[in-house]
C-alpha cells in the first residue's frame, strides 16, 4: 500500500501511509487510537474505497470494491469487534458464504463436519449446532479466528484478536499464527499489547495522524522507542506502567455489598468502596467480576444481597433506579453495550442525561450543546465535530465519550468494566489519569481490570473474585502482582465475606 489517503467529511484519517507486507511474514501495525490503523485496514479490504494511492497483491494492482472481493482475492480479516451472527449455529458463521451444497441444498452434515476441523485446528472442541450468541466473547473470537483460517487466504488481518482471549487461548493464537507462516501465508497483526509484537511478529510499521511514521524489523527498535514513535514524543524515566495518579481516599463508605449470590456465578461475592477510593475487581475470565458489576447497577437480579450505598439500604430493580441514585457503568462491551453507532457524539454523550434536560418530551439543545461541548474538550475527544457519527471515532474516543456520558449525570459511584481495553497506550493513559483525578475530586471507582499494572498502580484496595466468591482483600504493600495471581489461581474464600454472607 503506498501513499493511501481517505478522509471523512472533509478531515483526513489517511495522509499518504504506507504499509508493506512480504510473503509468509508476521508484520505487526501499531499506533494510537486515531492514528488511522483500522482505516488503513478498511481500506485493503474493501470495506472503505480510497482517496488516492496504490494497492497491490500478490504483484497485482487491486481495488477491492467489497469486503467480499477482497475475501475471494486470499485476504481474510477478524475484526476487534466479533462481527458474526449470534443466532446462527457455530457451524454455519465459520462457513458463512461458503457453504457446501448437495443437489442445491446445503449439506449440513458436510457444513458441521468441516467446521468441526476448522476448531480442531485451533485445538478447539465445540458444539457447533449451537447459537454463536450462547458462547463468550472470548469464544466468539475463536469462532471468527477458525473462519478466517478456514478461508485459506494468503493473507489474514487481526485486529486486536488477543484482546478478548486468556492466556491459554493467546498461546493457541500464536501457534496458529506460526503454523501459518510455515505454510507462508502472511499475517498483518494489530496490537496494543507490545509484549505480544516481540513474541510472534517479524517486522513493524507505526503510525501517527494518518501517517506511517515507522517501518523495518522488530530487532530494530525497543518498547521505549515504540511508544515514543506512537506519541510523537519522549517519555519520562519515571518506571510507572500506567498514566495513574493516586490520591487519599476518605474514609467515608459509599458503597457495600456482601453476601451477593446469583445462581452459580456469584456465590456470596462482595466488595467495598469508599468515597475517593478507586477499588479494584480482579478474577480469571468466569470468576463473576461482571456479573457483580450488573447486580451493584441493577441490571441483574440477586437471588440475595445486602448492599449498601451511603449507609443505606437499596434494592435496585433495573439500572435507571441505580442511574438515579448517583450510580454510573460503563459496560465492557463498547459496541454491543454502550455506543449507538448510528447516533452522534452529541446524542450518545447525552443519552443518560436526557430526562434532565427534556421538558415536556422537548430537550434542551442549547443546554445539551454546552455540556457536550465541555466535555468534549475536558476529555480531549477528537471528531469533525458533535455530530460526528461516533462509529466513526477511534476506540480510545468512543470510551471517552461513555465516560463523558455518565460523568455528566454527576455521579457518587463509578463502576468501570475493562475501561482501557482494546485502547492505544496514549489513549490509555490519558483514561487512567482522568480516573485517579476523579477519584481525588470525591467519586467512588469500582475498576475491573485484567492488566495487574492498572490495578497494583491505580487501585487503593482490590479485591479478588474467584469461582464467584471474593476470596482477597489486597492493599498497600500486600498488592503486589505475585500476590494477585496466587489469589485468582488458588484463593479460597475470604472469611470476612463468607461470614457476611
Amino acid at each position: 500500500m503506498q501513499d493511501i489517503r481517505k478522509a471523512f467529511a472533509g478531515v483526513p484519517a489517511l495522509d499518504r501511509a504506507s504499509l508493506t507486507v512480504g510473503p509468509g511474514e508476521v508484520h505487526a501495525l501499531i499506533g494510537q487510537n486515531g492514528a488511522g490503523k483500522s482505516t488503513l485496514i478498511k481500506v485493503l479490504t474493501g470495506a472503505y474505497r480510497r482517496d488516492a494511492g496504490q494497492v497491490t497483491f500478490a504483484g497485482a494492482a487491486v481495488d477491492f470494491p467489497s469486503p467480499l472481493a477482497a475475501q475471494r482475492g486470499g485476504i481474510a480479516t477478524i475484526y476487534q469487534e466479533v462481527n458474526l451472527v449470534p443466532l446462527r449455529s457455530v457451524a454455519e458463521n465459520i462457513m458463512l458464504g461458503r457453504e457446501p451444497r448437495r443437489f442445491g441444498l446445503i449439506d449440513w452434515r458436510a457444513l458441521n463436519d468441516r467446521a468441526r476441523q476448522a476448531l480442531s485446528d485451533l485445538g478447539l472442541t465445540l458444539e457447533v449446532t449451537r447459537p454463536l450468541g450462547g458462547y463468550s466473547t472470548a469464544v466468539q473470537q475463536m469462532v471468527a479466528l477458525a473462519r478466517a483460517v478456514s478461508v485459506q487466504a494468503r493473507l489474514v488481518v487481526m485486529d486486536e484478536p488477543t484482546s478478548s482471549l486468556n492466556e491459554r487461548e493467546v498461546e493457541t493464537l500464536f501457534g496458529v499464527i506460526r503454523g501459518l507462516k510455515a505454510r507462508g501465508v502472511s499475517v498483518l497483526f494489530v496490537s496494543h499489547r507490545l509484549d505480544e509484537l516481540y513474541e510472534v511478529c517479524d517486522r513493524i510499521t507505526v503510525m501517527r495522524d494518518g501517517r506511517t511514521v515507522f517501518s523495518g524489523p522488530m530487532t530494530d527498535v525497543s518498547r521505549l522507542r515504540l511508544v515514543e514513535l506512537m506519541l510523537g514524543r519522549a517519555l519520562d524515566s519515571s518506571g510507572a506502567q500506567t498514566g495513574f495518579v493516586r490520591g487519599q481516599a476518605s474514609d467515608e463508605e459509599l458503597l457495600s455489598a456482601r453476601g451477593v449470590t446469583l445462581g452459580t456465578r456469584l456465590r456470596g461475592a462482595g466488595v467495598e468502596v469508599r468515597r475517593g477510593e478507586v477499588v479494584g475487581l480482579a478474577g480469571l475470565l468466569g470468576s463473576g467480576r461482571s456479573e457483580l458489576a450488573g447486580v451493584l447497577f441493577g441490571a441483574e437480579r440477586p437471588d440475595q444481597a445486602q448492599i449498601t450505598l451511603r449507609g443505606q439500604a437499596v434494592d435496585f430493580r433495573a439500572p435507571g433506579d441505580a442511574i438515579r441514585a448517583g450510580l454510573g457503568f460503563c459496560s465492557e462491551d463498547r459496541k454491543a453495550q454502550g455506543i449507538i453507532p448510528d447516533l452522534s457524539v452529541r446524542e450518545n454523550l447525552t443519552l443518560a442525561l436526557l430526562p434532565r434536560l427534556a421538558r415536556a418530551g422537548v430537550v434542551d439543545t442549547a443546554r445539551q450543546a454546552e455540556i457536550v461541548d465541555r466535555f468534549m474538550t475536558r476529555l480531549g475527544i477528537k471528531a469533525s465535530s458533535a455530530e460526528q457519527p461516533i462509529r466513526e471515532l477511534s476506540g480510545g474516543n468512543q470510551q471517552k465519550v461513555l465516560l463523558s456520558r455518565w460523568l455528566a449525570t454527576e455521579p457518587d459511584l463509578l463502576i468501570l468494566d475493562e475501561p482501557t481495553r482494546g485502547i492505544d497506550v496514549g489513549a490509555k493513559a490519558e483514561i487512567q489519569r482522568l480516573i485517579g483525578e476523579l477519584a481525588q475530586g470525591g467519586l467512588g471507582v469500582l475498576m475491573i481490570s485484567s492488566e495487574l499494572e492498572e490495578l497494583i498502580e491505580g487501585c487503593h484496595e482490590v479485591t479478588v473474585l474467584r469461582h464467584g466468591r471474593r476470596v482477597a482483600r489486597l492493599s498497600g504493600e500486600a498488592m503486589t502482582e505475585d500476590a494477585l495471581l496466587h489469589a485468582m489461581a488458588q484463593g479460597e474464600a475470604d472469611p470476612g465475606a463468607a461470614g457476611a454472607a
